[in-house]
């Protein structure tokens, strides 16, 4: 890590000196709505394909704004999008000093010793919003709220480098309940002094979803704790009742061989993958940021190379000392995406969580994890990628995407807990009648296990049991759902207003109970697959999806709109829908190892719900 942190020092010391004209290589928020309209536009063809490392810099956002605003694509542009990319294309190179009223920021300009341009922007912003859960015809009401208020300061040094730091202070309450407990291995496994001592089973209390938001659709703010308002002086781990907390970003980036080089160090979120934004099951934005030093080098237009290398948080429920105690994860990933033209895409990766040590070969982007892991011994949790993407531009696009965690490769791996699998596959339709306008179908599938790993003894920790399960700050770095589930997902969106934007969306989520007497096995992040039996002998091992015990079905139907005010800088959102949810069972204890018919069940402890959940808010000088 030092030796690539030297390395970023050095390039960045080289072109400090550079008498060229500021160009801003601040990375761009994920709420930016510039991602979706980016996408758009390389379904419809009318940019060259940007790459699969999110975030992208204002540069490269700019850059392809004025590839799709070529007079070649004039004719393909409806009037409301060539006016919506020249608003877009005016926020990212307008830079007029002063104070801009519409951006709530103040910029200016100097210089220092040798007429180095120094420039920076000092801005503010403020989300509010307000939202409701109403379940079983109002018998059950809860209420919840989010008001944050931002401050950012950023600027460029020279012509290649970038500095950014920002940050939020908020109040915030999403209700959830105690839903019961969870075996992290299973009910009945040996306990500590009957097996070897890092194998121990641990019950870990399990909660509901925000009450106020659809399933899986709350990403929380906040950075390490919360605190209660009538208890300031001591930390909570979730804001049950209205608390207050902030959260900080922040990064130095450059940008050199006209932008074919980019080097990055700060605390970010985080998107890999050339499938549709929100769609990755590597690194997904719904994850939690983290610091990291990454670079992204493209050399030929259909090459290109990426590595970053981090640090994890750890969840912060039982103490700072406590909690961090046996989370102490580094991780890495390395991406080759490959592109023929507009009409083929391959990315092939490997991620891998471990405990933090002196493992060069880890950060080291030129080797691979998988092989290397062979030269230190089997003490981490590594997983390979790869994404396929068949695209004809101005149609649609097909995608199928693989995430393999573990598995063991025999005729009956498809029953087998250990085959610690997920797997997507979908359709991307554009719809250029209406602007900036297209219908999204997938199937996700996560097995039983994945994103998750035994707690075990390490080298540098031999005296505790080091998690090293694919979490940041308690929530999953890859796809949103949990081990264990499916998902059929159909969105459309569009943008019929210049200053409009609307998404319909329909999901059936299904997920296997974990808590319960009927949860099964390896649905939770932090599940730990028993080390004995792992070739599928011990009928514990086996997975039968839906025909194993309890399971949750949802059917979630969600409309949802953003309206920004055509002379000021503030913008009104909203969102209502209904989450229909029950749980099926089998006649047989759960885990039994054999495939079992089922039945909807409606019972105090896996009962029926409906819930309507609505959503208003407000962003002023925000993205």
């Amino acid at each position: 890590m030092r030796a690539k942190l030297s390395v970023f020092l050095i390039c960045a010391g080289l072109f400090l000196c550079s008498s060229i004209f500021a160009q801003t290589h601040a990375s761009v928020s994920f709420e930016d709505r510039i991602y979706y309209i980016l996408e758009q536009a390389q379904l419809r063809g009318l940019c060259s394909p940007l790459s699969g490392s999110r975030p992208y810099t204002q540069k490269t956002i700019a850059a392809a704004i004025e590839e799709i605003l070529s007079a070649g694509n004039r004719r393909l542009l409806s009037d409301t999008e060539y006016s919506v990319l020249n608003q877009y294309l005016s926020r990212y190179t307008d830079k007029k000093t002063g104070f801009d009223p519409q951006r709530g920021a103040y910029r200016g300009e100097t210089s220092i010793g040798g007429g180095i341009p120094l420039t920076f922007n000092i801005g503010t912003s403020l989300h509010a919003e307000s939202s409701f859960g109403l379940y079983d015809f109002f018998s059950n009401n809860y209420s919840g709220m989010e008001t944050w208020l931002g401050l950012s300061f950023n600027g460029d040094l020279g012509g290649n480098v970038t500095w950014a730091f920002g940050g939020e202070g908020g109040l915030m309450k999403a209700p959830r309940k105690e839903l019961g407990w969870y075996n992290t291995y299973y009910e009945g496994f040996p306990l500590e002094g009957t097996r070897d001592s890092q194998y121990q089973n641990e019950k870990i209390p399990v909660y509901s979803q925000p009450l106020t938001h659809f399933p899986y659709s709350y990403k929380k703010r906040w950075d390490g704790s919360v605190h209660y308002l009538d208890a300031l002086d001591n930390f909570d781990s979730w804001p049950i009742k209205t608390s207050v907390g902030y959260n900080i970003q922040s990064e130095l980036t450059s940008s050199f061989l006209e932008n074919k080089l980019i080097l990055r160090a700060g605390r970010l979120s985080h998107e890999w993958g050339s499938t549709p934004f929100g769609s990755s099951l590597a690194l997904n934005q719904a994850s939690r940021p983290f610091v990291a030093i990454e670079g992204e080098f493209k050399p030929v237009s259909w090459l290109t190379f990426s590595s970053m290398t981090g640090f994890l948080e750890f969840f912060n429920s039982k103490g700072e000392k406590e909690s961090g105690m046996t989370f102490q994860n580094a991780y890495s990933v390395t991406m080759v995406q490959l592109k023929y033209k507009n009409y083929f895409f391959l990315d092939l990766g490997e991620t891998v969580v471990w405990p933090k040590r002196f493992e060069l070969g880890y950060v080291f982007p030129l080797m691979s994890n998988l092989v290397y892991k062979g030269f230190v011994g089997d003490f981490d949790n590594l997983g390979v990628f790869f994404n396929v993407k068949a695209q004809y531009p101005g149609n649609g696009y097909i995608w199928f995407s693989f995430f393999g965690d573990e598995a063991r490769f025999v005729n009956n791996m498809n029953e087998l807990d250990r085959t610690m699998l997920a797997w997507q596959i979908g359709t991307n339709f554009s719809m250029p009648f209406l602007s900036f306008s297209s219908i999204k179908f997938s199937y996700t599938k996560i097995n039983p296990y994945c994103y998750s790993h035994n707690r075990n003894y390490n080298p540098w920790y031999n005296d505790l049991r080091m998690e090293t399960s694919y979490t940041n700050n308690g929530v999953g770095l890859g796809y949103y759902l949990p081990p264990n589930s499916d998902e059929i997902l159909v969105s459309f969106r569009t943008m019929p207003k210049k200053d409009f934007h609307l998404t319909l969306q329909y999901q059936l989520i299904r997920r296997g109970a974990d808590y319960g007497s009927s949860a099964v096995d390896g649905s939770n992040l932090l599940s730990e697959l028993d080390p004995d039996g792992r070739d599928g002998s011990n009928h514990v091992l086996r997975r039968f999806f839906l025909r194993d015990g309890a399971y949750q079905w949802m059917h979630i139907i969600r409309v949802g709109g953003e309206w920004k005010l055509p002379s000021l800088p503030i913008s009104f959102f909203t969102e209502a829908g209904v989450n229909y949810s029950y749980f099926t069972n089998t006649q047989e204890a759960a885990n039994s190892g054999a495939a079992h018919s089922y039945s909807r069940i409606n019972t105090e402890e896996y009962p029926n719900s409906t819930g309507f959940i609505v959503k208003l808010g407000v962003r002023i000088f925000s993205r």
